[in-house]
């Protein structure tokens, strides 16, 4: 380990946390978990003893203040996100957010300007931009092997309904505490599963083509609290793409399809595990996740930018993004129109912009 290692407490020590960003901290040369914060006394008991921190705090403010920290991880409720975020990056703390960023973009957007304010490293831990797939897809497109975008599609199928609370979870589930099932609140959630699973396949389309989505027309089975979603959108330079999400599959394996048509090429993204197939001018490559270069995780982006005074692999206003076509697409579903992305922004603290 460093001679100054990076402190790193994380609030929300829960499920997700022991199964990803804890292990990964405890794991960095450069970084030492410092300090945990959950409500629950015996779980969080529980995560300090499996790894080895003895400063635990039932209340995040007192951790904030108390603990020796440089950053804090946040892995809480989603709507409380912004709460939470705020208060770290006041208190001068670097942030790493499990996404999404906010469940209101106007909320996103204040977490942006304070980072950069407080010149403070802001990261969203959106999958795709530390996949292998998806960062070898980005640079196909990023070097005109697909030539200009024409259509993309998107198709994620598995089975959520266990972390959503609408139905029994195994025993055997992984992790050092179980979930809280935060998920089961669409209040608390954000929505359903397209804020959730569905977050992650609007940051692959925009992160990996560099298009923001200027129009969304969604169908849900609950626009309150969906397991089942499909949207239609318009992107910047006039593209369409399909998403659809379902998460209540009787099959439990996870399956995603992904396709992307350009003026001179074809990408097609299969999974799981993710495979890339590249038709460029013909030639066609193809290539498993382990043939391709490693990827940082979240954790390693984070010590990176800390230490390098770099900006993320996923910037703030791209998490913003994905939440402001989140909110497209509620308002679409709920309205039963196509909505312009961008005219659904609320910046009201009390309310839930993409579920109310």
């Amino acid at each position: 380990m460093a001679a100054n290692p990076m402190r790193i407490g994380v609030l929300g020590a829960g499920w997700f946390a022991s199964r990803r960003h804890c292990p990964d901290v405890v794991d960095h040369d450069e970084a030492k978990l410092t300090a945990l914060c959950r409500r629950s006394a015996d779980e969080l008991q529980r995560m300090g003893q499996a790894f080895g921190v003895d400063a635990l705090f039932a209340d995040y403010r007192e951790m904030i203040v108390e603990a020796d920290l440089d950053g804090v991880i946040i892995c809480s409720p989603h709507n409380l996100h912004y709460e939470h975020a705020f208060a770290c990056l006041q208190a001068d703390l670097h942030v790493l957010l499990e996404k999404p960023i906010s469940v209101e973009s106007g909320q996103g957007r204040k977490l942006v300007a304070e980072a950069a304010e407080r010149d403070r490293v802001l990261l969203v831990a959106q999958n795709p931009p530390y996949w292998n797939h998806c960062r070898r897809l980005r640079e196909a497109i990023d070097s005109d092997e697909l030539g200009e975008l024409e259509s993309a599609t998107i198709t994620w199928v598995g089975n959520a309904l266990g972390v959503l609370g609408r139905e029994e979870l195994s025993d055997d589930i992984p992790g050092v505490v179980k979930p809280t099932l935060f998920r089961q609140s669409p209040t608390a959630n954000g929505g359903g599963f397209l804020v959730d699973g569905g977050s992650h396949l609007i940051t692959e389309l925009i992160w990996c083509t560099r298009r923001r989505i200027t129009e969304v027309a969604a169908i849900m089975d609950n626009v309150n609290h969906d397991v089942r979603a499909a949207l239609t959108l318009r992107l910047d330079n006039g593209a369409t793409a399909t998403l659809s999400n379902t998460a209540d599959s009787v099959r439990r394996d996870k399956r995603q399809r992904s396709i992307y048509c350009g003026s001179m090429g074809t990408a097609w993204v299969r999974g799981f595990p993710f495979h890339l197939d590249l038709d460029s001018g013909g030639q066609v490559h193809c290539w498993s996740d382990e043939e391709l270069p490693t990827p940082p995780s979240p954790v390693d982006d984070f010590i990176a930018c800390i230490s390098e005074q770099r900006e993320p692999q996923i910037t703030g206003a791209e998490a913003v993004h994905v939440v402001e076509v989140l909110e497209a697409a509620y308002a679409s579903a709920r309205e039963r129109r196509t909505v312009t992305v961008g005219q659904t922004d609320t910046t009201s603290s009390s309310s839930n912009a993409i579920s109310s």
